[in-house]
């Protein structure tokens, strides 16, 4: 693909020094987003949405995509604005105030930094599944260890795995989906309507669906870590926003194809909805309907180096130049901002998620509720900071600047909200008290920091602020 002879802008107008090395195409940031996402992931988590849902996956799938295209939306607004590395943070910073940035960022860090541990977390399990005499702790270590040993490589390093990890993952997609194929058409599988996995009047409920939907979109989470590689990118600022908008539409049809197919191989729907999916299992036994125990193995295995490796990977490198981010204006220490002489890669950064990965997975391994506890307070910090990210285009473009393109600077980002306003509204009830828990941290934080004079001030609008 040819590179855009427009070079992005550089950041030294907002007082920071290129640090980070800019050699990611566009191409790169979408299979970077790809990876994130993974596109196997409803592997994972598909008996829990089929549950949720009613067995309508594949519209609870198609739903969740379409509220994070509104996400992707804001982002690619306020990158074009702000095109610097800190995702949320910094766009919350420079489009409404710092003090909110600092806050936004603390929330969203409740996703960033509990992900990399959710990943290995999962990936350890489903490893230990096949392969039961290495324990879950040991697959664990191994994975922390080798991801942080790739990113210490650079990011260029990290997008090559990207590359091989995405086609292998589509490759496994591929065979699932012509081996599933083939088997509906003779007959396998519990032989209900076509359009069942998109609505089912029998269970049909907008309640029930956007209750799913909370669940679903934890899959399409990592999409806006492509925002934290900014001062990576090498080609124009549009390049982040349009690889966020395609990577979220092309995982987001391979979402809805395959929870589609594995939806009609369910044998007893009826019984999955009813009783659930404690084992985590439903998607290998759709499998195993489909090809037998060979697919079943092949697609757990997957789904294990997906979330332990290629996942991970990109989650600890966007959770590194988050907290590189906030290092660098002061708003955590200072330490963290240190960048790697020759691999020019944000080195302490990388070694704390690396260790604070391994310690969280490690506690929560001992937990009986490790894994859905994870998950519901990485949900939680994403979806309160994209609400903040929604305000900060509203603020910056139609407050500030004075915008009248209504449909992306006002209507799009409200649109939104209210979509992920809902999802806050009805997450579970212990996502929500932990998740406030955070918020109040943050909140001591910042007081703290007023309190010492140490008012949170972003590089290049710092004099502004302090005027006012």
């Amino acid at each position: 693909m040819a590179v855009d002879p427009t070079p992005p802008e550089g950041i030294e107008r907002y007082g920071y020094a290129q640090e980070l090395r800019r050699s990611l195409t566009f191409r790169d940031l979408v299979v970077y987003g790809l990876i994130f996402m993974v596109p196997i992931a409803p592997f994972g988590i598909f008996g829990s949405v089929f549950e949720g849902s009613g067995g309508m996956v594949a519209l609870a799938y198609a739903i969740g995509m379409l509220a994070m295209l509104f996400t992707a939306g804001s982002y690619a607004q306020m990158s074009r604005a702000f095109p610097m590395a800190g995702s949320v943070y910094t766009y919350a910073g420079r489009g409404i105030a710092a003090p909110v940035g600092f806050l936004s960022g603390w929330m969203i860090l409740l996703d960033y930094v509990l992900v990399p541990a959710l990943l290995y977390l999962i990936a350890g399990v489903a490893m230990n599944s096949l392969v039961p005499d290495v324990p879950v702790w040991l697959w664990l270590i191994a994975f922390v260890v080798l991801n942080t040993v790739v990113n210490f490589f650079g990011i260029e390093m990290t997008a090559r795995i990207n590359r091989i990890m995405l086609v292998a993952e589509l490759a496994i997609l591929a065979v699932f989906l012509v081996v599933g194929l083939v088997a509906l058409a003779q007959g396998k599988g519990h032989g209900g309507g076509g359009l069942s996995p998109i609505y089912n009047g029998a269970t049909f409920s907008w309640g029930l669906v956007f209750g799913a939907v909370s669940i679903a979109v934890l899959s399409f989470l990592g999409f806006d870590g492509i925002s934290t590689l900014a001062e990576e990118n090498r080609e124009s600022a549009r390049a982040i926003g349009r690889s966020m908008v395609a990577s979220l539409l092309l995982v987001g049809v391979l979402f809805i194809v395959q929870t589609w197919v594995a939806s009609l191989l369910v044998t007893d729907p009826d019984r999955l909805v009813g009783e659930g999916d404690p084992d985590g299992t439903a998607f290998y036994d759709a499998a195993r309907v489909a090809g037998g125990a060979w697919l079943a193995k092949l697609t757990a295995l997957a789904t294990a180096i997906a979330w332990g490796f290629a996942n991970s990977l990109v989650a600890q490198a966007a959770t590194s130049r988050l907290l590189y981010a906030m290092a660098r204006d002061r708003q955590l220490p200072r330490f963290l901002a240190r960048v790697h002489p020759r691999r020019q890669v944000p080195v302490n950064a990388t070694l704390l998620v690396a260790a604070v990965s391994l310690g969280l997975g490690l506690y929560m391994e001992q937990r009986e509720d490790g894994i859905t506890l994870l998950s519901s307070l990485v949900n939680f910090g994403a979806m309160t900071a994209f609400l903040v990210l929604h305000v900060s285009v509203v603020v910056h473009y139609v407050v500030r600047s004075g915008s009248r393109d209504w449909w992306r600077h006002l209507v799009a980002p409200a649109i939104g909200f209210g979509i992920l306003g809902y999802v806050v509204v009805n997450a579970k009830v212990a996502a929500q008290e932990l998740g406030f828990l955070w918020l109040g941290i943050g909140l001591v934080l910042l007081v703290g920091l007023l309190v010492t004079h140490r008012r949170p001030a972003l590089a290049g609008i710092a004099e502004e602020e302090d005027e006012k």
